[in-house]
């Protein structure tokens, strides 16, 4: 398939207001060449951070009923699926489903999650979500994402080392998933967050690190451009080291930008959730031609 016949299905969350799953995920993907095929999982007025909160949550009859409409028109021809925030564990489990028979018909076709379960020691989605990822999701995918916190109750390891995560990552890898980036980790130096990225094909291993100065500020949708941005890397240079490189400057770009900007409107005062909205459309130029600022050494 050609880069110009490269297309995504991606189901995560939406929202009317501001950047988080599938408004984070889009723009990128489109930017890079990627045509873009949205299933919501939730469909809110703006993202949890601000408090209050309408809109809709989709169930597994819901994406059942679109999947059967795609299938039935034969209009299953992505190159990629991609996953992010799911909240019920029956919606979670008919995605197993659809990319095992989306798999089933089209091998070629390659699965990144971000199985986005918590962060900061603490879950935001129902508990009984991670035997599923556990089970059936992380089987399935070619390439995962978590966070250090989702890669812990992912793996049961305590990852409080780089050798901690490498171990991690290991067993992930022994569950088939050929590609593991840790998106983000608090083992950096000086106030540094580290980014691990780990591929194995065959007998032959490559593993990178990415050292990223730590913003002060709460930004969301993050890792959906991160998820979204690697998808693309990945597949275009065919090279997880600049492909990390690559993913990492845009999102560093990305939120620098985003706290330059909120840091201006709210002068003396702490920048609110409404101004730390991902400046997502104004970084297009990143997006497309990121200058690598962050540089992978070898774990």
């Amino acid at each position: 398939m050609s880069e110009e016949e490269c297309s995504v299905l991606s189901i995560q969350s939406t929202v009317v207001y501001g950047y988080v799953g599938n408004k984070s995920a889009t723009f990128p993907l489109q930017v890079l060449g990627f045509d873009v095929s949205p299933i919501n999982s939730v469909q809110f007025s703006n993202h949890t951070g601000y408090g209050k909160v309408k809109g809709q949550v989709l169930d597994s009859n819901d994406i059942g009923a679109l999947y059967e409409g795609l299938k039935q028109n034969n209009l299953l021809k992505y190159s990629h699926v991609l996953t992010g925030y799911i909240g019920s564990k029956s919606f979670l489990e008919k995605v197993g489903e659809m990319v095992r028979d989306i798999k089933a018909k089209s091998p070629s076709v390659k699965y990144v999650c971000d199985p986005v379960m918590g962060d900061h020691g603490k879950m935001y989605v129902p508990q009984e979500l991670l035997p599923v990822y556990r089970d059936v999701i992380i089987p399935l995918a070619d390439i995962i994402t978590p966070n250090q916190f989702e890669l812990e109750l992912l793996t049961e390891v305590s990852i409080r080392s780089i050798e901690d995560c490498v171990k991690a990552i290991d067993i992930l890898h022994e569950r088939g998933v050929v590609t593991v980036v840790l998106s983000s980790s608090l083992l950096g130096n000086d106030g540094h967050l580290l980014c691990i990225a780990s591929s194995v094909l065959g007998k032959k291993k490559e593993s990178y690190k990415v050292e990223m100065p730590y913003l002060p500020a709460t930004f969301s949708g993050t890792g959906d451009l991160f998820a979204a941005t690697l998808l693309a890397w990945v597949h275009k240079d065919k090279n997880l080291k600049t492909a990390i490189e690559k993913t990492v400057s845009t999102l560093q770009a990305v939120i620098k930008r985003t706290l330059d900007h909120a840091t201006s409107l709210a002068g003396q005062e702490k920048p609110t959730t409404h101004q730390l909205e991902l400046r997502l459309i104004q970084s297009k130029k990143d997006i497309e031609n990121p200058d690598i600022l962050y540089k992978a050494l070898d774990v």
